[in-house]
């Protein structure tokens, strides 16, 4: 019988990778829970099991130390009937304010685009890269996380052949501190240090 300790893991490791809606690691999920990795991985085969059952309409995803939620692979005429119906939507708000942070900004993480609006922008990634309109790659600053980036379908969609080719892209793509940085080129590292740059935002040497 389980305790209810561990059924409680169970239901937070649930939440948090629904939340997240990317792949998440073990030892994320320990810190995020203050729980041991074994605890998770506890939690993790607990939901795995209860996803074998016929009623559960998710599955759990394993690669490695790494999880994720995704729908259950008989339900995907279903699936797939849904996400036609939602590209031929007009975007939201939502999903536009989420498209128009990574097509100015990006490449750039979820925790950025985030900051940048206030919101957990999870779901409207999501309806984005079904959509194709933007693409998600590892980010070679952090491991843990994706960085997305503007799509070559937008590129079509919208007729241009970059993102520089957007309205005022030099101005709105730019951190201010950044910028402040690159103005003052001639500056010692000491003038702007290296931290006070948003890592997202740096470039390797």
């Amino acid at each position: 019988m389980k305790t209810e300790s561990a059924i409680s893991i169970q239901s937070k490791i649930e939440s948090l990778l629904f939340l997240h809606g990317e792949p998440i690691s073990v030892a994320r999920l320990s810190k995020a829970l203050s729980a041991s990795e074994a605890e998770i991985e506890v939690g993790l085969e607990d939901l795995a099991q209860r996803y074998v059952l016929p009623e559960s309409g998710l599955t759990l995803i394993r690669n490695g130390k790494n999880a994720e939620l995704a729908t259950r692979a008989e339900n995907a005429p279903d699936v797939e009937a849904m996400l036609v119906s939602d590209r031929e939507e007009t975007l939201g708000k939502a999903t536009m304010e989420t498209l128009s942070v990574v097509a100015y900004r990006g490449p750039v993480s979820r925790a950025s685009i985030d900051a940048i609006r206030g919101v957990n922008s999870s779901f409207a990634l999501r309806s984005l890269l079904l959509r194709g309109l933007i693409d998600r790659r590892p980010n070679p600053f952090d491991a843990r996380e994706f960085e997305y980036t503007p799509s070559f379908r937008l590129f079509e969609l919208l007729g241009i052949g970059s993102n520089g080719e957007l309205p005022e892209y030099a101005t709105l793509s730019r951190d201010p501190r950044l910028a402040a940085r690159e103005e003052h080129s001639d500056a010692t590292d000491a003038d702007v240090p290296e931290e006070d740059v948003p890592e997202d935002a740096r470039t390797e040497e």
